[in-house]
């Protein structure tokens, strides 16, 4: 931010005139100075340096100085560098032009070397001034976005343990969160989703059942066929993990809430808790709804074993149309090999 380090550049076809500048700039201490006789070469000159000052003069052959102004207010889309004018033209008409096209400042040949030092000591100050606060403006922006990932982090960290949280209460290790958010991740990917909604789904599938912490472990882990009163409390699951993930507006809640809520629903509208039927289910939920089933089947639970894969398959093929959206199961028959590669890479410890 030192003004007599900055990059000044001289642009004038005049050899008399550049040697005078240059020496009336380096005699007050300026070590960063440039020059050209040619107009053409100060476009590839300012993106090269980036220069903090043009001294320009206006009248040149090939290119005048209104023409160098143009082709930098088109390369810099108006952002120029400060630029002083340099010209004999007296009359207000070539001043307002040359201000018009972008010039700070303006001073008239001959010039008083004073003047002309003192203006470009002021537009130095004013350019230093400026990147000055470009750059407080840029730490700035930097501490927010560190801050906005340090909450976005623990945000994550906390969903992650919530899904483990309720995980634990009906499995014995937390790895079927794993693997189902991950193939709910591939089905996302495979059903058209971008990137930003590929990893929110990764990220809020954990909590699809984090309202079984609000389910009585002998209803929860009862091995056995559960009573109807007793389907009707578990059923109530899906509505509690809605309950306990609304009120944030994040865009990772949102949808973790609708999982929650939304991934029992089936295609057919024979699902539970509100018998949404077709399209009417969010994507996301029939998404997780079939990751969920497919790992369910071919895990091992308190109440069953694991099925072998083939008996798996044709079940989800089976409840094509009726529990799943058809198009989903054509997008994980086309995905298996990865889906398999996930549940294998994922497998309970010692299975």
């Amino acid at each position: 931010m030192n003004p007599k380090e900055s990059p000044i550049l001289i642009v004038d076809d005049e050899a008399t005139n550049v040697r005078l500048l240059q020496k009336m700039l380096s005699n007050m201490g300026y070590k960063n100075v440039i020059s050209t006789q040619d107009p053409t070469q100060v476009l590839p000159l300012h993106q090269e340096y980036n220069f903090d000052l043009i001294l320009l003069d206006i009248n040149m052959p090939v290119l005048d100085g209104y023409g160098v102004m143009d082709q930098l207010n088109e390369a810099t889309n108006h952002k120029l560098p400060p630029i002083l004018v340099l010209t004999a033209q007296h009359t207000q008409t070539f001043r307002q032009r040359a201000l018009d096209s972008g010039a700070r400042d303006y001073v008239t040949k001959p010039f008083d070397a004073g003047e002309l030092l003192s203006r470009v000591r002021n537009l130095l100050d004013v350019q230093m001034s400026h990147k000055y606060m470009l750059h407080q403006n840029e730490i700035l922006e930097q501490k927010i976005q560190e801050r906005i990932q340090i909450i976005s982090d623990t945000r994550l960290h906390i969903v992650r343990c919530l899904g483990r949280a309720a995980e634990y209460r009906d499995e014995d290790t937390g790895f079927h969160i794993i693997r189902m958010s991950k193939i709910s991740m591939v089905l996302a990917k495979a059903s058209g989703m971008d990137m930003r909604q590929c990893d929110l789904i990764l990220n809020a599938a954990p909590m699809h059942d984090l309202g079984k912490i609000g389910i009585p472990d002998h209803i929860l882990l009862k091995p056995g066929k559960l009573e109807p009163h007793e389907w009707a409390i578990m059923q109530s699951h899906a509505k509690i993990g809605a309950d306990i993930l609304e009120g944030d507006d994040s865009d990772l809640m949102i949808m973790a809430r609708e999982i929650a809520l939304t991934h029992h629903e089936k295609w057919n509208g024979k699902g539970y808790p509100n018998g949404l039927q077709g399209d009417d289910i969010p994507l996301v939920g029939q998404i997780c709804a079939l990751a969920d089933v497919f790992d369910a089947l071919v895990s091992t639970r308190p109440y069953k074993k694991a099925w072998p894969l083939d008996k798996a398959l044709a079940l989800i093929k089976s409840e094509s149309g009726q529990h799943f959206n058809p198009k989903l199961i054509d997008f994980f028959l086309q995905n298996l090999p990865e889906i398999i590669d996930i549940k294998d890479t994922y497998a309970e410890p010692g299975s």
